[in-house]
């Protein structure tokens, strides 16, 4: 596991020790931000299922201004510390150990808003749809911004969910990636 582009290019990162986390592979980061980029012009971000933080911290290489990490796992949330120390990220991160609704319900009461949210569940855990409503109930998600959502491939979200409309769905093999935005 690698940080592919940007200021950080090469750089190794490391996987949450054990088997309850699943990283995302390098193809499908990759795949990821060739379609959300390639690369920013600052803005904020949000990987609400850090897990390594591999997606926040590629966002970071790629020009990000900011990133909150979001996991409820400790070894998850130490292995994101640790690679943001790696990658010299400290500075442009906050991480906090939760689990997903009460993060959401945390930055509802910050007025916090991302250009970026990145939603990478277990397979096993799911509730995509749900968080996606309180995203954009709450205004957790600017107005130009894009919800990145990582699933089992045989999991179908909807085309629309609250005011949000799918844009684009790749698959990878067993792996999924829905892609959401406010219509126009």
């Amino acid at each position: 596991m690698r940080v592919i582009s940007g200021e950080k290019k090469g750089l190794h990162l490391k996987a949450v020790p054990g088997s309850s986390t699943r990283p995302t592979t390098d193809k499908v980061k990759e795949s990821i931000f060739n379609i959300i980029g390639p690369y920013f012009d600052g803005g904020t971000g949000l990987d609400l299922y850090g897990g390594s933080g591999g997606l926040g911290i590629e966002a970071l290489s790629r020009g990000l201004d900011k990133v909150i990490f979001i996991d409820q796992d400790r070894k998850a949330i130490d292995t994101i510390k640790s690679n943001l120390i790696h990658c010299h990220f400290m500075d442009k991160a906050e991480v906090f150990r939760n689990d997903a609704s009460r993060a959401l319900k945390a930055l509802v009461k910050r007025e916090q808003s991302f250009s970026y949210i990145f939603l990478d569940p277990p397979y096993a855990n799911q509730n995509i749809a749900s968080e996606i409503s309180i995203i954009d109930n709450h205004g957790l998600l600017e107005k130009n911004g894009l919800i990145v959502s990582e699933h089992a491939a045989n999991i179908s979200l909807a085309e629309k969910i609250s005011e949000l409309i799918k844009v684009r769905e790749e698959s990878y093999g067993d792996t999924m990636i829905s892609i959401y935005q406010y219509e126009d």
